[in-house]
């Protein structure tokens, strides 16, 4: 079953995010994920939080894959690159 993650990103460092997504989509592509949106133009429409930097929602295959992708040894030093560019959150649905 198809598994969603939300991820919210607060950046404080551009140049780290920007290597980060010149790498990003072919780390999600190892494990089946794919970026479905991804925006700085956010709207809060309820709640008193404030909004992130951005925010992007992924697709995975199923929930195993998400874990694998977040998880792959090989993938750390990408996962760094958004880690160090400011506070990010992931979420799986």
């Amino acid at each position: 079953m198809t598994t969603h993650a939300i991820v919210t990103l607060n950046i404080t460092s551009p140049d780290k995010i920007a290597a980060y997504r010149e790498k990003a989509a072919d780390a999600l592509a190892k494990h089946g994920g794919s970026v479905l949106q991804a925006s700085k133009d956010l709207v809060l429409i309820e709640g008193a939080s404030q909004l992130p930097h951005m925010a992007a929602v992924l697709a995975f295959p199923d929930q195993n894959a998400a874990l694998a992708w977040k998880n792959d040894p090989e993938l750390q030093d990408i996962h760094a690159l958004r880690q160090c560019s400011g506070e990010s959150t992931i979420i799986l649905l």
